[in-house]
């Protein structure tokens, strides 16, 4: 497929999700608050679609994302009836816990916030940044460590302002202390994990293809052998 009518593509379905999802979820001014850095996300990725293209995987990662953050949003992150689908369809909790036990969901979205953006932040470190090697590696880490913190510095700030219920849900603490750095852990996880897979990869096939993946502006460019400087 190409570039075009795979954004065409995904950008239709995730439009349809949303709006399904929009219709009337489980607290309308959590949804206003939980979507307020998706339109952000969204209207950034249609502004630099052509001065800063991607490739269609990691289009396909960001869209994962988008989704999964999308049902989270519906339901406030903490009521994702996520053990319930499972239960229904296999007649056994997912995680074996009982009745009344922490949701997890958020904390899945945490690993795959890192986990699905590592591959489109590292593209724009090679293409647009010049950036080769270990630093290749590392500084989509930091970045996905670095905006986990911030997120969770956001959420810290809107429940201080907005205060009661909405402020509680969208904070989604759960009665976990540890909440934030739980989260800020999980998000590095994933990405040290898709690093890892990326890095193997590479190693295994011994060429960094990530700038053959990339639709080229210009003259078309080599990627550089996998070398970890």
């Amino acid at each position: 497929m190409s570039r075009t009518r795979l954004i065409q593509t995904l950008a239709a379905a995730f439009a349809l999700l949303w709006v399904v999802l929009a219709l009337s979820p489980f607290d309308r001014s959590d949804w206003l608050l939980e979507n307020v850095l998706t339109v952000v996300g969204v209207g950034v990725l249609v502004a630099t679609r052509r001065v800063l293209p991607l490739s269609n995987a990691s289009y396909v990662s960001i869209f994962l994302f988008l989704c999964l953050h999308t049902i989270g949003a519906h339901y406030t992150y903490s009521l994702v009836p996520y053990d319930e689908a499972f239960r229904a369809v296999t007649g056994h909790p997912f995680d074996g816990s009982s009745e009344g036990a922490r949701n997890h969901y958020d904390r899945f979205v945490h690993f795959a916030y890192g986990s699905l953006l590592i591959l489109p932040l590292r593209e724009l470190m090679m293409r647009h940044a010049g950036v080769r090697g270990f630093w290749s590696y590392f500084l989509p880490i930091d970045i996905v460590l670095s905006t986990s913190a911030l997120y969770e510095l956001i959420e810290w700030g809107a429940a201080i302002f907005f205060g009661g219920d909405l402020g509680a849900a969208f904070l989604g603490t759960q009665g976990d202390g540890w909440d934030a750095h739980k989260d800020i852990a999980l998000g590095g996880l994933g990405g040290l994990v898709a690093t890892l897979v990326l890095w193997a990869t590479h190693r295994v096939t011994g060429r960094d293809r990530t700038l053959d993946r990339l639709p080229h502006a210009g003259a078309p460019q080599q990627s550089d052998p996998v070398i970890l400087r």
